[in-house]
């Protein structure tokens, strides 16, 4: 070889070399990774709005085919059981359908009927809300110029005569002319019971004669309810156009940072986000194909059961010189790895405090959570622990230490029900510091969303990114309802202008605003935000307006109108000004007659400051024949595909993520 040739291999190995290292670099200065998404092609992905419309609607569908995907969809991953409680809205039900398919899985009328109204407008599509039935609820869907209903909570639609589907009055008023010529049927559950049986319901009324969902027997597919239920719901007065309204804006998005692992199970140990109430859902322990759940195999459900559980966990990695990617806040603190000096996380200078902020962002609602705090103590020092769940505006101190070795705090008390929260740990003192942090919570998911596996070939897709977070704003509006079990919207510290505190209702004055100020940690990317309010009068109306230079300005984004007893209505703005970090949210109203706002969602995605990808190890757990199976995968690219083969029908067990080594 040439002194030439010497000389470019020599290059050529220098450069290999600097771009390992810049690759180290980089990797060392990625402290999260977000919107980890495992999918199996067993399963849908209803992930976010946008992702369930890829997945379920395609451009060449007509507006018919799209509203029955729609009411698919809620039917494969709603069933019908006591619904969650959140406390976050006015009902106090979960009425988001991103959420409920991810981390539910089951509710009552009133949340499938929201699901399908928020669906279907997500599609184009005019979508309201019926009530005034008996003991039940239903939502319409138009299209080609007329409403048709569209029952995910029983699951059932009525085709007429012509095949186009009938609409909630069309189907009262059959109901209502065929008991008045059989009077002794009408409240009469028993009778009515007997006669549908064996194809008996084929001669009831005309209009629910060509129901495809019924049996022979007349029950519907969960085998709860039937004809005879159908024909005691539609025997009312004319029902009124009535919204269970809906939140938007929740999505799952997994992000995951060193030390970081979160298990995802297809079984659960009992526990639920009701518990405390004591309103144990009838599903939390029922096989899917057996008992009301028999139905869900022919929709697709693989799971073993509908009710999941889970865990995140966080063994904070303090000695590394790179955790400091992974805080918000990391001031005057110092790691084993850049200076040598024990323990692990200390006081850099004595004569000031030392601060730690961390945010614990989820994806699935805390059912409880634990803190292991192992503190070095100087004479004199201490460590203070605070933590907040309105995104930093306020702080309550959860733990003080003053001793060294090892504390364990109980954060059930202060993150049940929530998806996001954060801590702060204030050192003080020379020599004072942190040897060992660990943060680890119970979740609650559904299994019916979660990437399932079948006998034989299985695709597997990974993705990573956008690397993106979010902060939301959402309260609820009544102190009454949510007293000792939510955080109320007035912790979010909003400006009331001629507002009543109480949902938001415009005072006397007829004109009021209310105005939400929301602060990101990185460069803001899109604001997405949206209300379930009411104005009666076809005058009143909720402006939304936000501004970007602190109130100085209001750009209108979109318009809450009336006539309406109540309706949800959700916005997404873009155009972000370059390097935002807080942004001003504000409902302007004006009102004749009662014009509030009821629930509410603000959720500002933005730019991780230290985000990028990392290899994620993925792990499956599954039985087959009663022997455990097992598959590791570590993704080393954002986008992966890659497959897993199961010899026999597979009993799924866990899922588990977390960043490879």
């Amino acid at each position: 070889m040439g002194s030439r040739q010497i000389a470019g291999a020599f290059l050529v190995v220098t450069g290999l070399i600097a771009s390992v290292a810049a690759c180290a670099h980089a990797a060392e200065a990625v402290g999260v990774v977000s919107h980890i998404k495992v999918l199996s092609d067993k399963v849908p992905d209803v992930s976010s709005m946008e992702a369930w419309k890829t997945s379920c609607l395609h451009e060449a569908m007509t507006d018919e085919q799209k509203a029955l995907a729609v009411w698919e969809t809620v039917v494969r991953f709603r069933h019908q059981d006591a619904p969650p409680h959140e406390f976050l809205q006015e009902e106090a039900d979960v009425h988001d359908p991103i959420k409920t398919f991810n981390v539910y899985g089951y509710g009552m009328c009133c949340c499938a009927a929201s699901n399908v109204e928020a669906l279907a407008r997500y599609a184009g599509l005019d979508a309201r809300g019926r009530g005034g039935f008996i003991g039940h609820s239903l939502p319409e869907v138009y299209w080609d110029g007329a409403w048709h209903t569209l029952d995910a909570s029983l699951i059932a639609y009525f085709p007429k005569a012509d095949g186009k589907l009938a609409s909630v009055d069309e189907i009262v008023a059959g109901v209502k002319d065929w008991l008045s010529k059989n009077p002794d049927y009408r409240h009469n559950g028993g009778k009515l019971m007997e006669f549908m049986r064996a194809g008996g319901w084929r001669n009831g009324p005309e209009i629910l004669s060509r129901c495809p969902l019924y049996d022979d027997n007349g029950w519907l597919p969960a085998a709860t309810h039937g004809w005879c239920s159908t024909m005691q719901e539609f025997d009312c007065d004319t029902p009124f156009v009535y919204e269970y309204g809906y939140s938007q804006g929740y999505q799952v998005n997994i992000q995951l940072r060193p030390g970081e692992r979160l298990t995802r199970n297809w079984s659960n140990r009992g526990l639920h986000v009701n518990m405390m109430e004591g309103e144990t859902p009838g599903c939390l322990h029922t096989p899917v194909g057996e008992g009301d759940l028999r139905y869900a195999p022919k929709f697709g459900d693989i799971a073993p059961g509908r009710v999941g559980d889970g865990t995140l966990e966080y063994q904070l990695p303090l000695g590394d010189a790179g955790f400091r990617y992974s805080a918000l806040t990391c001031d005057n603190l110092a790691s084993k790895g850049e200076d040598n000096v024990a323990p692990a996380l200390h006081v850099k200078d004595p004569a000031a405090p030392g601060v730690l902020v961390i945010r614990m962002p989820s994806s699935y609602v805390y059912l409880g959570g634990e803190l292991r705090l192992r503190g070095v103590m100087a004479e004199g020092g201490g460590i203070e622990v605070f933590l907040s769940d309105s995104n930093g505006l306020d702080w309550k101190q959860a733990m003080a230490v003053t001793q060294s070795g090892e504390r364990i705090l109980s954060l059930t008390p202060w993150v049940y029900r929530r998806y996001d929260y954060r801590l702060e740990f204030v050192l003080r003192g020379k020599g004072t510091g942190i040897e060992a942090l660990r943060i680890s919570h119970d979740l609650q998911l559904s299994q019916r969303a979660l990437p399932a596996l079948a006998e034989g070939r299985n695709a597997i897709t990974f993705g990573a990114g956008p690397q993106e977070g979010t902060v939301t704003i959402e309260g609820n509006t009544s102190q009454e309802s949510a007293r000792g079990r939510q955080i109320v919207y007035t912790e979010f510290h909003p400006v009331l202008n001629g507002l009543e505190e109480q949902f938001m209702r415009v005072g006397d004055t007829g004109k009021g605003d209310v105005t939400f100020s929301i602060a990101t940690p990185g460069d803001m990317t899109r604001l997405r935000f949206g209300c379930h309010y009411r104005a009666r009068d076809a005058r009143d109306v909720w402006e939304g307006q936000v501004s970007f230079d602190e109130g100085k300005t209001f750009k209108p984004v979109d318009r809450f109108e009336g006539p309406t007893q109540g309706k949800s209505k959700y916005v997404t703005l873009s155009d972000i000004p370059p390097g935002t970090r807080e942004a001003l949210v504000r409902w302007s109203g004006e009102q004749r007659n009662t014009t509030c706002i009821f629930n509410f969602r603000i959720d500002a995605d933005y730019r991780e400051p230290s985000g990028g990808f990392r290899p994620v190890k993925v792990t499956y757990v599954w039985d087959e024949g009663g022997t455990e199976k097992r598959d590791e995968h570590i993704a080393r690219q954002p986008n992966e595909t890659y497959e897993i083969n199961c010899a026999a029908k597979p009993t799924m067990k866990s899922i588990i993520l977390e960043l490879a080594d």
